[in-house]
């Protein structure tokens, strides 16, 4: 039991190491990225202390280079599934009846040695898994994941110490209880911080967990396994499960003790895992929390007083990092008539500065591969269409590879529609859509950009004008759970700008935040009356 009122570290954002020619972390994680090259690793399914290899396996392959096989990982059947279950539920009394800074010290411990020994292997990883270049692998892998880590269990104190007040002769308190079951976390391929944060976050508050990576990032969440086990974390408290995703959640859903989801994921597969609670409500033993951060159709709005070079490297960094493979990426924008020609004119330049599509092992590389040959496939077919149709143009890029990678260029394509197909659609890849609006119609643009998607992630504003950034703070109020004022709308920092958005983007619990972890908690109010009364009559009665 608990000896003292413990005050964790304060945390403070990792610092971004810089990866310039002659630096250490250069040369260290270009060395582990060549390890990773030259072998390959069987990723087993983690299982309580078990960690089992299976007979039916899938290859893991770099997104820039998809015959290279770097290695390949086991597939769960039912049986697997129902295990973890087992094992989460077991493991489930020791640790949520663990104190809370035992808890604590494990995910700090596991921060150090993501900012230490690991940050190598994890950025190494991320970059083969996911195709990042080194930039985006150290803001994510490294140091976003750490500050996740540290950020929440100082949270985490802060929630505990959150306590009600106390009348005379009355001692209250709140407990802030685990929930009863297991939750089930879902993680993209997009952020190896997501993927670790989603399970961590919930078995910090002394929750058990069964965890479902993407098959398109399981390579770097073996990394993320090896840190927890090294810090100490015990078996059974995250188990994880890879294979049919249909199967894992029918199996997962359908246990009584299922208790919680936390996704990040396709808006569709949101709705229907929501549906499908729905429909098993009555075999639940407790209401299930449900956590989505989902889809998002993310937009940068230009008022004519922006200045064109901010306005261009705001949709060069928010539309072309990662291959705008980022729920955040900006995927339509509105320009002014007056400036729009400067504008589009730098980001076709900026374009044509970048290198050709390649391997992240290229550190010259911007753009490298999107993550798999579906990925691909649909957004070759949307750069076709808008090459045929009338109503649209290719303005810079349009050519797309993948005899070797996944290698599309990033695309701007200008239309005369402001409701055409990828000013509304979400396509996740390096395309990004751009209507020109008349400079007296900003108001009528306002209403534009808040109408034309059901998504409501993040969005920007770029202007000099202090009245019409307040007026299009106000009128786009339910447009964007971030929203960014002269500034791309991405790059989310932990402990700055918790995360989530509306609408069909999920139900903007902002990861990063309190608000977050107090969904993976159940209170429990304790009063104790100190002199207990013996008599049922009050004064009233005279």
């Amino acid at each position: 039991m608990a000896k003292g009122f413990f005050q964790v570290p304060t945390a403070i954002n990792e610092p971004i190491k810089s990866y310039a020619p002659g630096t250490p972390e250069r040369d260290a994680v270009l060395k582990q990225y060549k390890s990773y090259y030259d072998s390959t690793v069987d990723v087993p399914l983690y299982i309580g202390e078990d960690e089992l290899h299976t007979d039916q396996k899938r290859p893991m392959s770099p997104p820039h280079e998809h015959q290279h096989i770097v290695g390949h990982y086991s597939t769960a059947q039912k049986n697997h599934v129902e295990d973890a279950v087992a094992n989460c539920l077991a493991s489930r009394e020791a640790w949520a009846n663990l104190t809370w800074e035992q808890r604590a010290a494990v995910f700090l411990k596991a921060a150090d040695l993501i900012a230490g020994p690991y940050r190598s292997k994890i950025n190494a990883a991320t970059m083969m898994a996911q195709s990042k270049n080194i930039h985006q692998a150290e803001i994510d892998a490294a140091c976003e994941l750490i500050d996740f880590l540290r950020f929440n269990v100082e949270y985490m104190s802060q929630i505990y110490e959150e306590q009600p007040d106390s009348a005379e002769g009355i001692w209250n308190r709140v407990e802030y209880r685990p929930l009863e079951g297991f939750v089930y976390a879902i993680t993209p391929f997009n952020f190896t911080a997501i993927a670790g944060n989603l399970p961590a976050s919930a078995a910090m508050m002394g929750n058990v967990v069964v965890w479902k990576p993407s098959d398109s990032q399981v390579f770097s969440a073996k990394v993320i396994m090896d840190v927890f086990q090294e810090a100490g974390l015990p078996p059974g408290v995250i188990n994880m499960v890879m294979g049919d995703p249909v199967m894992i959640t029918n199996t997962l859903l359908a246990s009584p003790d299922f208790a919680g989801l936390h996704f990040t994921g396709s808006t569709h597969v949101f709705k229907e895992l929501w549906k499908q609670m729905g429909n098993n409500i009555h075999t639940y033993k407790t209401y299930p929390r449900i956590v989505g951060e989902t889809g998002g159709k993310d937009f940068i709005l230009a008022h004519p007083t922006a200045k064109p070079q901010q306005v261009a490297t705001a949709i060069t960094r928010g539309a072309f990092e990662f291959q705008g493979q980022k729920c955040s990426a900006a995927s339509r924008v509105y320009l002014p008539k007056s400036t729009a020609s400067d504008i589009l004119n730098l980001v076709k330049k900026d374009i044509e500065s970048f290198n050709k599509p390649g391997s992240p092992e290229d550190m010259n590389n911007f753009i490298t591969a999107v993550i798999h040959e579906g990925s691909f496939d649909k957004l070759a077919r949307y750069i076709d269409q808008a090459k045929e149709d009338d109503n649209a143009e290719i303005f810079a890029g349009g050519g797309y590879d993948k005899s070797v990678g996944y290698f599309v260029e990033p695309t701007v394509i200008v239309t005369q529609d402001p409701k055409y197909t990828t000013m509304c659609t979400e396509l996740f890849g390096p395309v990004v859509t751009v209507y020109i609006y008349e400079d007296q119609e900003w108001e009528d643009t306002l209403t534009l950009v808040d109408t034309t998607s059901e998504y409501a992630l993040t969005g920007a504003v770029l202007a000099k004008d202090r009245y019409a950034i307040d007026q299009a703070t106000k009128a786009l109020q339910n447009a964007a759970g971030n929203f960014y004022i002269n500034d791309k709308p991405t790059g989310a920092v932990v402990g700055q700008q918790p995360f989530g958005g509306a609408r069909a983007s999920g139900t903007n619990d902002k990861a990063g935040s309190a608000q977050n972890l107090l969904r993976w908690v159940s209170p429990r109010l304790i009063k104790e009356t100190f002199v207990t009364p013996e008599d049922y009559r009050y004064p009233f009665l005279g």
